[in-house]
């Protein structure tokens, strides 16, 4: 029996079993060997086939978004709108056959876009390409999901599910769960929060079906089985997804309002180009990337070329981004902005730096 029917059997069972206090455990058991088959499908066969036509695409800029969504719902159609790559764009499915990329230049920063093939179900399996797509969204920054507002949620439905058997989770955040398997000692296992959904007996049959017997499992929020498991296999990607509805040109306006108010969702029409800029603001805050501008002593800011940073960076991080020794010469820096209490405020390297501050280092 091959991985596939072992995957289509436990979720047959999973399925049929209902949920309640008693099936509690077998449910945790099915899943731990469910995500366990799944992990198995992701890696590479040992025997390479004939080396196909490249797919990965070398990061570039300063954040990568990666398209996603069935064929034909207009992701080409898109890139070539926002970009000044041309993607070949059709009625027909499957125009694009490999990761085509482009630039897209917001407010100073070039955010890479990439326009990968359409997903069909089954795509986790590896329909389609469907594996080489999947792996190119994981190191992703963003995912944009383009889905045809005419055809309802079905495609969201599917697509979610696809990427959730990858070890894709959007718009979640990573399990507040330490566990750090050790040589010996058995199970220890501690909460700070009453538990509804997971049981020291289940986490430890979880943990068996992984050969795991000794470990130290510690829960700081009341979580899943399922989420357990993420955080035992380890190799799951937590990223902001951006749910994008095109032609909306073609359903009532009540259809559209619907949609719109969804969370996550962004409605546009690449064929009336409706929209498109409220979608670049609204991916520029699921990037968290934030200005930086210069200053010399002296000398008016140069508001021409700025530092393009994550939320959250610090005055350090800005040094190392301008060179990486200026850290070490570092005496103090002066800020204009929002970050400071005044302006110019003199501060050091923890200082955290907020969008479109202005700084200037003096160095010892």
């Amino acid at each position: 029996m091959g991985i596939l029917e072992k995957i289509a059997e436990i979720e047959k069972e999973i399925s049929r079993t209902q949920k309640n206090k008693a099936t509690e455990y077998h449910l945790g058991l099915l899943k731990a060997k469910l995500a366990k088959y799944r992990a198995q499908l992701l890696e590479p066969s040992k025997s390479a086939g004939a080396k196909g036509e490249g797919f990965d695409v070398m990061k570039s800029g300063d954040a990568r978004v990666a398209l996603i969504g069935f064929p034909s719902v207009g992701k080409s159609t898109f890139l070539s709108l926002m970009t000044s790559t041309e993607s070949e764009a059709a009625s027909y499915e499957f125009t694009t056959l490999t990761c085509i990329p482009g630039v897209i230049e917001y407010k100073g920063a070039n955010i890479q876009l990439l326009d990968l093939p359409g997903i069909i179900e089954g795509a986790a399996q590896g329909k389609g390409r469907g594996r080489q797509v999947i792996a190119v969204a994981r190191t992703a920054d963003v995912v944009i999901m383009m889905l045809d507002a005419t055809k309802g949620d079905v495609q969201r439905v599917l697509l979610e599910k696809e990427l959730e058997s990858v070890g894709i989770r959007l718009n979640r955040t990573k399990p507040n769960i330490y566990f750090k398997p050790k040589k010996g000692g058995g199970l220890s296992f501690n909460s700070t929060v009453p538990l509804t959904q997971c049981s020291e007996k289940l986490v430890q049959l979880i943990l068996h079906e992984y050969k795991i017997f000794n470990a130290e499992v510690l829960f700081r929020e009341d979580c899943t089985p399922d989420e357990f498991i993420d955080v035992i296999v380890g190799n799951r990607v937590y990223m902001p997804c951006l749910y994008v509805y095109n032609k909306v040109d073609q359903i009532s306006i009540e259809e559209v309002d619907r949609l719109a108010h969804r969370p996550h969702s962004v409605v546009i029409s690449c064929g009336m180009k409706l929209n498109l800029d409220y979608l670049l603001e609204t991916l520029w805050e699921y990037l968290a990337l934030i200005c930086i501008y210069t200053k010399k002593r002296g000398e008016r800011p140069d508001f021409n070329d700025a530092i393009i940073m994550r939320r959250g960076a610090s005055v350090e991080h800005v040094c190392h981004r301008i060179h990486r020794t200026l850290a070490s010469q570092f005496k103090y820096a002066l800020v204009w902005g929002t970050s400071t209490k005044y302006s110019p405020q003199r501060v050091g390297l923890t200082h955290i730096m907020e969008h479109e501050d202005v700084i200037q280092i003096v160095k010892k």
